[in-house]
């Protein structure tokens, strides 16, 4: 495989992980709209709490939430299992000097 091949794969590698923990993300802020606990009463934006999803602490115990929280937790493994994988692409690669 040619080096720019090989780099324009890895950005759309890249592209594809951000895409699905964006996705994660975006599915912690369902969760926590359903779980009582976690709703947000400031009135200020907060980021996502994905400790306490991913981790069910606080989290609505209906089925449709904990459904909802496994996709997300399948989403975030995926995210890790491909960083995972890039990172030993990255370093198995040997460009050209």
């Amino acid at each position: 495989m040619s080096e720019s091949a090989f780099y324009i794969l890895s950005g759309l590698w890249a592209t594809v992980l951000v895409v699905i923990f964006i996705k994660a993300i975006r599915l912690s802020y369902r969760i926590e709209a359903r779980s009582p606990d976690l709703l947000n009463r400031t009135g200020l934006p907060m980021r996502a709490q994905l400790f306490h999803t991913a981790t069910n602490y606080k989290v609505a115990r209906d089925a449709e939430t904990q459904s909802l929280r496994r996709r997300m937790n399948v989403l975030l493994l995926i995210s890790l299992v491909g960083l995972v994988g890039m990172a030993v692409g990255l370093s198995l690669f040997k460009p050209h000097a």
